[in-house]
């Protein structure tokens, strides 16, 4: 990697300053040569009417960590990420505790990225399952 594990984390702290990801309370937590994890809390701020986990929170927890992974694998700082398609499977309700999203980069093109999201619980079970494209803008 270019940046050490702790540059990267705390540069994605940053990219999360006023933004959704800062809302919702998303934390970047690990980082590999391939990978990135972040984790959210689930609470009311994030629960459907019946008390469980809203999907759409945990698509945007996805989204959110496929395109910090983007960015920061990447290796260039005049880009900018944006999502283009995501296709969710919620598996499993989640009430309270953290979830979290471990992105894994499929392919690692120039223009187009494609990743995969595994959400789990805190019981390291599969909440979600996602799929993510990605486009570079130079």
């Amino acid at each position: 990697m270019k940046y050490t594990k702790e540059e990267i984390l705390a540069k994605c702290a940053a990219m999360c300053k006023n933004t959704l990801m800062e809302t919702l309370e998303i934390e970047f937590i690990d980082v590999t040569e391939d990978t990135i994890t972040a984790r959210m809390p689930v609470n009311a701020r994030v629960h459907q009417p019946d008390g469980v986990l809203h999907g759409g929170a945990s698509v945007a927890l996805a989204e959110s960590v496929g395109s910090a992974g983007a960015f920061i694998f990447l290796g260039e700082n005049d880009i900018a990420i944006r999502g283009i398609e995501i296709a969710a499977n919620h598996i499993k309700s989640v009430k309270d505790g953290f979830v979290y999203a471990n992105a894994s980069i499929l392919h690692k093109g120039r223009t187009t990225q494609l990743w995969q999201i595994k959400i789990t619980n805190e019981a390291d079970e599969l909440v979600s399952m996602v799929k993510l494209t990605t486009l570079t803008l130079r």
